[in-house]
This record gives structure tokens, sequence and C-alpha cells, in this order.
């Protein structure tokens, strides 16, 4: 009797081990199942949030372009005045990168930085301290980590 008490209390413990088992495989699946939903929830969020961005950015420009077709209409009136409607809308551009936090840097006379410029050439100028920059061949747009991208300059050298 005593084997067979035993063995039943063997099986009665193999029984809750197997249920305790399958109680454990069950929350596993379901723990995998919530974080492929989480995957899937967060993929549609952001794929949402980019098309969002995409479209306000979009919608900023639009008086832009409307602009430009504005020029053109009236280019053949007064061609000189496409020289002053060309400096509006690229001012009017500028203003659209600088609400989106990438204004157009004016470098000239600063502090040659590897980070904010990409030194396209390297000119003696007496009138400036070596390391400065004394042009700007393509301007930079934004700052330290909202950089959209670096100048392009020329910088002062040893005279």
């Amino acid at each position: 009797m005593n084997e067979d008490a035993g063995a039943a209390a063997a099986d009665g413990e193999l029984a809750s081990l197997r249920t305790k088992l399958a109680e454990a495989q069950d929350r596993h699946i379901r723990a995998a199942a919530d974080l492929d939903n989480l995957r899937k929830r967060c993929a549609s969020q952001i794929s949402r949030a980019a098309d969002e961005t995409r479209a306000s950015v979009a919608a900023e420009w639009l008086p832009v372009v409307d602009n430009l077709e504005r020029a053109l209409d009236h280019a053949q009136a007064r061609p000189d005045a496409i020289v002053e409607g060309i400096r509006s809308v690229r001012d009017q551009a500028l203003g659209v990168l600088a609400g989106l936090g990438f204004p157009r840097r004016d470098d000239i006379g600063a502090k040659f930085d590897p980070a904010r410029h990409d030194a396209v050439s390297v000119q003696p100028e007496p009138d400036a301290e070596a390391g400065t920059v004394i042009k700007v061949v393509r301007p930079g747009y934004g700052d330290g980590e909202h950089q959209l991208r670096p100048a392009q300059v020329v910088v002062a050298g040893a005279s």
C-alpha cells in the first residue's frame, strides 16, 4: 500500500505539473499574441504619424508653389518684376524652413566647425583670422542635432 500511495502521490504531482505546464504554455502564447498585436499597433501609429508629418510639411510648401505660379503668370507683363518675385518667394521658402526648425545660417566670419561646415577650399585672406569662414558656397540649415545640412564654405588660411 505504501507503494500505491507513493504512486498515487506521484501521479497527483505529475497531473499538477502538467496543469501548471499547460497554464504556462497558455500564458506564453497569450503574451506572444499580445506582443505581436502591440508591434502591429506601433507600426500603424508610426506610419500614420509619418503620413501626417509629410502632409503637414507639404501644406507648408503650398503657398510657396502658389507664389511661384503667380510669378510665372506675371512674367510676360513685367519681366523686371520676376527678380523681385523670386526674392520674395525665396524669403517665403526660408521662412517655411525656419518654421520647420531649420533656419538658414549666416556663417561668414564664424570659426570653422566640422560639425556645421564642409570646407570646399582654404584660401589665404589677410583681413580674416585663419580658420574662419570667408565665403559660403552653399548655406547650411538648422543647428546642433537639428541640422538639415552643413554649409559648404571657404575657410581663411594662414596668409
